[in-house]
């Protein structure tokens, strides 16, 4: 493993990847991380429906068991909802405690940290996740469900972020309803009366983005699904070597930055 992140390391390829996890980049890039994100995302969500019955990252279902379970007084479902609501909510916060600390230790890769957290999570679940099924929680569900809720929420996080919240790769319903909007602008027919300044025109580069993105969530579907049937879990661990190599390189380059914080911390401290 070792070999392959300095391979990575010392790869032009890699070098302009990394650029993707800086605090400044340009759209193409945060389009180029959302793509990825977005197909990762759909891979772990369509596998893990295969192991565990159920999409955990969609949080509007969850949402709508959460009332649906309350009013019936199904306490078992209640209590699944809540843990994986829950779970995205926290996934998320960390996200964001990693980049304003990202921020405060004036890194440039700040979106690092929360990828390298969410590769970090995704090994377990691709070597031991037939085991963790068996371990119990306090929610009615196994701890992979709520695992898998956490890590799409940080994810879904790092996007929002990294876009300004412009770019959503966990959930489709958003670049769904955005392609229907810019199609219906697409088709709309402007009248020869009508003056430049009020007729219609769609957005090709947010229809562009947000066909990419579902496409890319699809296609992540399709091998993930294909992978978990015929690798089982195991099929996650290269999706998890490959946040290893867009953070831990990145993170490896930050270190004498870090350095001279704390040595900046200890100077004041003596004073």
């Amino acid at each position: 493993m070792a070999c392959i992140l300095i391979g990575a390391t010392n790869s032009a390829a890699m070098r302009r990847l990394e650029f993707i996890t800086y605090r400044h980049r340009s759209d193409a890039t945060n389009w180029i991380l959302g793509l990825f994100l977005a197909f990762n995302a759909g891979a772990v969500n369509a596998g893990g429906f295969l192991v565990l019955h159920t999409y955990t990252s969609h949080m509007t279902g969850f949402a709508s068991q959460l009332a649906d379970s309350a009013m019936l007084g199904n306490g078992e479902l209640f209590l699944s909802a809540l843990g994986a609501i829950m779970s995205f909510v926290f996934g998320a916060a960390t996200c964001a405690l990693l980049v304003n600390w990202g921020r405060q230790m004036q890194l440039r890769a700040i979106y690092a940290p929360a990828l390298l957290l969410e590769a970090a999570l995704m090994l377990p679940f691709g070597l031991i996740g037939a085991l963790m099924l068996t371990w119990p929680t306090p929610f009615a569900v196994p701890v992979t469900v709520l695992l898998l809720s956490f890590i799409m929420g940080l994810q879904n996080a790092v996007g929002s972020k990294t876009s300004g919240g412009s770019i959503r790769t966990t959930h489709m319903t958003g670049n769904i309803t955005d392609i229907g909007m810019e199609l219906g602008k697409l088709l709309y027919w402007n009248t020869r009366s009508t003056s430049l300044a009020r007729s219609v025109r769609h957005d090709k580069l947010r229809l562009k983005r947000s066909a990419g993105l579902v496409t890319m969530f699809v296609l992540g579907g399709v091998v993930g699904a294909l992978g978990f049937k015929h690798l089982g879990f195991i099929f996650v661990v290269p999706l998890a070597f490959l946040l290893l190599a867009l953070s831990v390189p990145p993170l490896m380059r930050e270190l004498p930055r870090l350095t001279a914080y704390r040595r900046g911390l200890r100077s004041l401290e003596e004073l």
